[in-house]
């Protein structure tokens, strides 16, 4: 029963947040139909499309896991998943960590073990945050090699390896301590016991599997790829024929900048990252606001609806499981 009332609570929160943060931000979604109409079909088709594959590139990963653990699930309902889990992403300023508490769960409502579901978890997170800090080790490369590069540049992607480093490094932690007992303040708290309980499930022989945590990361590299290139898409849909290197660099900048911030859905932090890193590459300051905000739509404000949609189905229907 109690585990049951914090899901009830944590649902209740995401779609509190998500309600909040589109009522807030109305006028900026209204701004969007003005663009769509000066910009390129072609060039939005493209968009579209390749913001599709993300959350096929979410749902490969996770497959690739419960698959190698003899478990296989459809495509179609992983997909669900990898919806829902970017809304709690989105929506709680967690380094990208909301949506791995709903994650577990509703595998586990697939039928998937409690202690491959973990390991689906660990794995994504691993392969999320080994592409997302190589990615950023490359663009302030590619910043030094263009003479862009700046000291808070610098010390802001640092700041993200080292959390980049240090959230999976602490699940694998938590994993190989095991169920062994804890200090008897720690021992009294309950979900700091849980969730060690949890972790301990994960079979070590997935988490040892360096090939298919390779795997797990290429799935999660396309994700950022696909971003990069959605951005790349709306800046030539408004005629701006830059590199598909400057919207690399500024995306990774805006969302390095947008997970180390505590605003939900990285509001004002991504934007004027994106925004600030493109003109200094190049584009001109409105044609970098208005792909940025093009962005924005595809990534973030049209994928919150079905999000929210999702997340009341898994609110109404959620396992009662412990």
């Amino acid at each position: 029963m109690a585990s049951a009332g914090w899901r009830s609570w944590f649902l209740a929160i995401l779609i509190a947040a998500g309600l909040i943060a589109a009522v807030a931000h109305w006028g900026e979604v209204e701004r969007f139909a003005a663009l769509l109409r000066q910009a390129e079909p072609g060039w939005i088709g493209l968009a579209v499309m390749l913001q599709l594959t993300t959350y096929f590139s979410v749902a490969s990963g996770w497959s690739a896991v419960l698959h190698r653990a003899g478990t296989p699930q459809r495509m179609r309902p992983l997909v669900r998943i990898a919806l829902t889990k970017l809304f709690a992403d989105q929506v709680l300023p967690s380094a990208g960590m909301g949506g791995n508490i709903l994650l577990v769960d509703q595998l586990r409502g697939l039928g998937v073990p409690k202690g491959t579901a973990v390991a689906a978890l660990l794995l994504s997170m691993i392969g999320f945050y080994a592409a997302y800090a190589c990615f950023a080790l490359v663009t302030l490369i590619l910043l030094w090699l263009h003479d862009r590069a700046t000291p808070l540049m610098a010390v802001v992607v640092t700041t993200f390896l080292l959390v980049a480093f240090a959230i999976p490094a602490l699940a694998l932690w938590l994993r190989s301590r095991g169920s062994r007992p804890l200090p008897d303040r720690i021992e009294h708290i309950d979900f700091v016991r849980r969730l060690l309980e949890t972790v301990a499930q994960a079979p070590s022989a997935l988490l040892r599997d360096r090939q298919l945590a390779i795997m797990v990361a290429a799935c999660n590299a396309m994700i950022f790829l696909a971003d990069a290139g959605t951005l790349f898409a709306c800046l030539h849909s408004l005629g701006q024929r830059a590199a598909f290197g400057t919207a690399f660099i500024a995306l990774i900048m805006a969302s390095v900048v947008a997970t180390l911030g505590p605003i939900p859905l990285g509001l004002g932090s991504f934007e004027a990252t994106s925004v600030a890193t493109l003109h200094l590459l190049g584009v001109e300051l409105e044609a970098a606001f208005a792909a940025t905000m093009l962005l924005r739509l595809f990534t973030l404000w049209l994928p919150l609806i079905p999000g929210m949609v999702m997340i009341r189905g898994v609110a109404k229907k959620r396992p009662a499981q412990r």
